[in-house]
């Protein structure tokens, strides 16, 4: 057994925690901040709630609200060209996921020269960046605890992430009252976002008894609690649960990585602009399945954390039925179950560029507890489509 810890900075969690973003940003150094958000977060009334709360602490605030669902590098780089225009010594993040990876990249980017595709890799950015606070406004990624900011080549549709050490925010505030005005259909599609982090780490062949902690109870709560955050967003227990699960989730991934279903989501996001919780709900059931015998005790235990009954029966049984949970979550939750459901476009002759694409992918391939091909990508795809 031999394995490396990685965690975030300080996080606080709990109702109205965000509000102390200020005392946090002055407390790191702050006094002229980049607030990284989108025009959700605008329209909402949140992101000049946020603004005015650095305001009060004796921080200057610019915005920036063009962040798109799948972020960009082309984005990105307008956003940084503005903290550096600017001289922010803070970023914040507000937001889902796209957001909070935005903000990491350009905390890094203020301080290392360049535009962002030229980070896209590992251990790429040799300088720390300025300090970076997130505020997660979605209960899905884990972006506030981990390494990693995927942003989208528009040149060329792929879809990398920038990631080492100094992506790791400083600062995380987890308020699940700002997760309340989440629609049922970005409820559905982040908390299978969390689901995907942390059954894939579970499985990993990087899993470790540090990540399997993490893995295991943000399995066991989504299983409890996420049909009943997107059918009843106002149920606070499953709001903080849903939140804790992404976070839990978040950390698992940072230290065993995820698996060949984020692999082949990637193309969906970088070349149809699918979002990627959509992707990987669409696709964990099938890579589930085809993975299951690779580590048929893992998936069988997973499968009894989804609330599944495993009692006296086969493992083989068991690991099976991980991924018919799976696939019965998605139908519940509404979330498409077919690549034709998307609308996307998508057609079987780009098959074989996906499947390219995704093999690129190289630690989430290398990580999957089967090995897997190019044709075996083809054959999910088909198996979806």
């Amino acid at each position: 057994m031999q394995w490396n810890m990685f965690l975030a900075g300080r996080i606080l969690f709990g109702s109205r925690v965000s509000s102390l973003v200020g005392e946090k940003a002055k407390a790191l150094g702050g006094n002229r901040a980049l607030l990284v958000t989108d025009g959700t977060m605008l329209r909402l009334g949140i992101a000049d709630r946020i603004a005015e709360q650095l305001r009060a602490a004796g921080c200057a605030v610019s915005v920036f609200s063009e962040v798109e669902p799948e972020p960009s590098v082309e984005t990105v780089d307008r956003a940084a060209a503005i903290a550096r225009a600017e001289g922010a010594d803070v970023v914040v993040g507000l937001g889902g996921g796209s957001c909070l990876d935005a903000a990491k990249a350009v905390s890094v980017l203020a301080t290392n020269e360049g535009s962002a595709a030229v980070y896209q890799g590992l251990g790429l950015v040799t300088k720390p960046g300025v300090p970076k606070i997130m505020i997660p406004t979605t209960a899905g990624t884990g972006s506030e605890v981990t390494f990693t900011a995927v942003l989208i080549r528009r040149s060329d549709g792929v879809k990398g992430g920038i990631n080492g050490d100094f992506l790791y925010p400083d600062c995380s505030l987890l308020d699940p009252d700002l997760t309340v005005s989440m629609p049922p259909s970005v409820t559905a599609s982040t908390g299978m976002d969390a689901l995907a982090h942390a059954l894939e780490a579970f499985t990993s062949r990087q899993a470790s008894p540090f990540s399997d902690m993490f893995a295991r109870e943000a399995i066991r709560r989504i299983g409890k609690h996420l049909r009943v955050a997107t059918f009843n967003g106002r149920d606070c227990e499953a709001r903080e649960n849903m939140m804790l699960a992404a976070l839990f989730g978040g950390v698992a991934l940072a230290n065993a990585g995820v698996t060949a279903c984020h692999a082949l989501a990637y193309p969906l996001g970088g070349m149809f602009g699918v979002a990627h919780g959509v992707s990987n709900a669409l696709l964990l059931s099938h890579v589930a399945r085809f993975n299951a015998f690779a580590s048929p005790e893992r998936f069988a235990e997973a499968a009894a954390l989804l609330g599944g009954d495993t009692y006296d029966i086969p493992e083989r049984d068991g690991a099976l039925l991980c991924a018919d949970l799976i696939g019965e979550l998605v139908a519940d939750l509404g979330l498409p179950r077919t690549l034709r459901d998307l609308g996307a476009g998508i057609a079987k002759e780009r098959f074989a560029t996906m499947a390219a694409k995704a093999m690129g992918v190289a630690r989430p391939i290398a990580n999957n507890p089967r090995d897997i091909t190019e044709k075996d990508c083809i054959a999910i795809y088909e198996e979806v489509f």
